[in-house]
């Protein structure tokens, strides 16, 4: 299971890149879909219990809750985002991955994409307590430890030179900042057709 590298991947990237590596062979494409679904699905489940039961403050401010209807829509759509977008990368990486002389499947793509993705995953435990300053912590500590697994793991999953894998690595941050730019404008559009966050008033 993919899920049994988390802890390697947290507290000793560069070991469990190689175990990951000599390992690789015994992982299915059932296995990767299944963790990823578990894996996305942890920021809209911590986010929908923090939400409806605590409520969202900054500091001196009283907490502001939201519907559970509307919850459950918003869960429901950061889970479908996430999802999509490690599977959407995982293609990128693939359509790429020639250019810097790498020779892997589309879903060993996809599984790289996942484990990259790991840490900001699992900065959506975060929401089970809202905070503004916490979740800006979180996020960018998120942010930090995937860009290094992308930069360490590259060379090493990808089986290439640690030069090519830099650049092949900074490509794969592109594409990623273009898609979360992509996300927002998205964002955007669905709160302006009204499937935004209904507030519950005091």
């Amino acid at each position: 299971m993919l899920l049994n590298h988390i802890p390697g991947l947290l507290f000793s990237p560069r070991n469990e890149w190689s175990l990951i590596r000599s390992r690789f062979d015994q992982t299915t494409p059932l296995a990767v879909l299944r963790d990823l679904l578990i894996l996305s699905s942890v920021p809209g489940i911590c986010s929908f219990f923090g939400a409806v039961y605590l409520g969202w403050s900054a500091a001196g401010v009283t907490p502001v809750r939201v519907s559970a209807e509307s919850a459950v829509l918003m869960a429901f759509f950061s889970w479908l985002a996430i999802f999509a977008a490690v599977i959407i990368m995982g293609f990128f990486i693939h359509w790429m991955e020639k250019t810097y002389g790498c020779h892997r499947n589309y879903m060993d793509c996809i599984c790289f994409s996942v484990y990259v993705s790991v840490p900001l995953c699992l900065t959506g435990i975060g929401g089970l307590y809202p905070s503004i300053p916490l979740t800006m912590l979180l996020i960018l500590a998120g942010i930090g430890w995937s860009a290094w697994l992308l930069y360490l793991g590259t060379p090493l999953f990808m089986k290439i030179p640690e030069e090519r894998g830099f650049l092949f690595a900074s490509s794969i941050v592109c594409v990623a900042l273009v898609m979360l730019v992509s996300m927002k404008v998205v964002t955007v559009f669905f709160w302006e057709l009204g499937l935004g966050p209904e507030f519950i008033p005091d």
